[in-house]
């Protein structure tokens, strides 16, 4: 069958379809978070903070294989590029699931990201074959609002199944899971790329591509802003149940502070899809980036007076606003740093995730191996990085030779 010749899907099941494909991330994550303390105990991990590793390989696994799928979604298309990425992703699941040692559960977890880049990446080409601008922002927010329930539910999952069986079953999940959402995507979504307007795979187009988005100062600056701005959420992802556990003691309802906190973030997508219609990517981006910047200059000192461990409610408080903001910039940013490489979108889309990912996972993880019992480590990540973000926000405008009505 000639899937050129099918109709775009309707919102109501393109936006579904699309956070689920990009949720395989989401899930991977936040369904292992209870799951941390067995694999140690299990694998013989010998310090507590290691177990977030775990996380890690799967953030650098994302960076490692983006390049690829991308250019390689150029070449033979999005529906095909997707599927190989959900072949490797599942053996990675494969993988893990055997592990006898820790090492072996990290390759297995480094296998899932290089895997799941696949679907998370060629998504977004595949949006931005369809949608430009604010209207792509729009769409990636309402993909964002529906994407962010699967982290809300992703620990409450994890945690049923150790409660019932052993970890490992998770990974069965995520294989379950997976040829859902393959059979899905198979059957319905049309094939976005014409044959006509594929390009030849190599590492000379790749190059080529890499090149002209790093000339970019608009997409270049965006990447490295939401780099930035993505390293301080993996900072927080890294150290979330040990924040919860170690420091308030909050184990069984853990999943349930997870889900309000991420619940956060896809009210604030929700929120965005609607405003940036009507007034616009970067002031949104700006105004959401200051926001959360603020808020952890503020609370830092009382964090810090506090010994590290201030009153849950406040926490929770903190985080909230920290979430709101960031729900804002996730869309937004990548809608940025794409709107330059249109013409280039699987090559752009590959550059802009994979270096992203790359400075997220070094952000986050960094972050994550300084949690000392306290919440100090994470706001002070927050505070500098947002400060940082600011600053190369700035200068990335500076570039800019007019304001563009679109965005």
């Amino acid at each position: 069958m000639n899937t050129q010749s099918k109709p775009a899907l309707p919102l109501s099941e393109f936006v579904p379809l699309m956070a689920f494909m990009i949720s395989l991330i989401a899930l991977s994550i936040d369904a292992m978070l209870p799951a941390l303390p067995e694999i140690g105990r299990d694998l013989n991990v010998s310090s507590e903070n290691d177990q977030q590793l775990v996380i890690s390989a799967l953030f650098l696994g994302m960076s490692l294989s983006q390049l690829i799928f991308g250019p390689l979604s150029d070449s033979i298309g999005r529906k095909w590029g997707i599927y190989l990425g959900l072949i490797t992703f599942m053996a990675g699941c494969l993988m893990s699931v055997m592990a006898t040692s820790f090492e072996i559960m990290l390759m297995g977890r480094v296998l899932q990201g290089m895997g799941a880049a696949g679907p998370r990446i060629i998504c977004i080409a595949l949006i931005r074959d369809q949608y430009e601008g604010r209207e792509m922002a729009r769409i990636m927010s309402f993909v964002m609002s529906v994407f962010i329930l699967v982290p809300a539910i992703a620990p409450a999952l994890g945690q049923g199944i150790i409660m019932v069986s052993h970890w490992r079953i998770i990974f069965v999940a995520f294989l379950i899971l997976s040829t859902i959402v393959w059979i899905w995507f198979a059957l319905r979504q049309p094939e976005t790329l014409p044959r006509e307007s594929r390009k030849r795979f190599s590492l000379g187009v790749i190059w080529a591509g890499v090149a002209e988005t790093c000339r970019s100062r608009i997409a270049l600056g965006y990447t490295i802003v939401t780099g930035i701005i993505f390293g301080a959420f993996v900072g927080y992802l890294t150290s979330a149940q040990q924040i919860f556990s170690v420091i308030y003691g909050i184990t069984d309802l853990f999943p349930l502070y997870f889900a309000i906190l991420a619940l956060a973030i896809g009210a604030s997508s929700v929120i965005n899809g609607r405003l940036v219609m009507k007034f616009g990517m970067r002031p949104l981006s700006i105004y959401a980036l200051g926001s959360m910047t603020l808020a952890a200059l503020l609370f830092l000192p009382y964090a810090v007076f506090v010994g590290g461990v201030p009153d849950l409610w406040l926490n929770m408080i903190y985080f909230a606003v920290s979430f709101l903001s960031i729900g804002v910039l996730f869309g937004n940013l990548n809608a940025l740093a794409m709107e330059p490489l249109g013409h280039i979108a699987g090559v752009g889309a590959a550059v802009v995730g994979s270096l992203s990912t790359f400075m997220a996972a070094a952000i986050g993880t960094f972050i994550g191996q300084m949690f000392d019992g306290s919440v100090v480590p994470i706001v002070t990540g927050f505070a500098i990085l947002g400060l940082v973000a600011l600053a190369m926000m700035q200068w990335t405008e500076r570039g800019r030779p007019e304001p563009d009505a679109a965005d």
